[in-house]
């Protein structure tokens, strides 16, 4: 038997406490010391202090990207020019692309809704990025 202190192991345990504990027990404790001991000096070694889930906004800093006011116009010019060639395409292949691309189904998932074969929605698919390919070869 062993006596350790449950104040060294557990971080909401504020006073001493010693209790006796058998040697499997002591010994599974002091592998999961050396464990976390190993990882804190990893972390240490690769300078892995934060973590996204601290809460001190750091993830917001390393995500959030400020765009320049070109960079808005740029975008908005080609989402604009991008609606306007799928506004081209006839109402069916429009239909597909935009539940492929922007909702994000599959063609089989796509083909299931219409009541057609998967190789009907891939073709009408390729085509219609065929055309818009074309579209925006000729307005740019």
């Amino acid at each position: 038997m062993k006596k350790i202190n449950l104040k060294d192991y557990y971080e909401h345990i504020a006073i001493d406490t010693y209790v006796d504990i058998p040697d499997e027990v002591f010994n599974i404790f002091e592998e999961y010391r050396k464990a976390e001991q190993a990882y804190q000096s990893k972390a240490h070694y690769y300078k892995a202090y934060y973590s996204l889930d601290r809460g001190d906004g750091i993830e917001l800093s390393a995500l959030f990207v400020s765009l320049s006011s070109h960079e808005i116009y740029e975008r908005k010019l080609t989402t604009e020019q991008l609606h306007a060639s799928i506004a081209t395409l006839p109402d069916k292949q429009a239909k597909r692309i935009y539940a492929h691309y922007f909702l994000g189904m599959s063609k089989a998932a796509i083909a299931k809704a219409e009541g057609v074969n998967k190789s009907q929605v891939t073709r009408s698919i390729s085509r219609g990025l065929s055309h818009l390919e074309k579209y925006l070869k000729n307005i740019l």
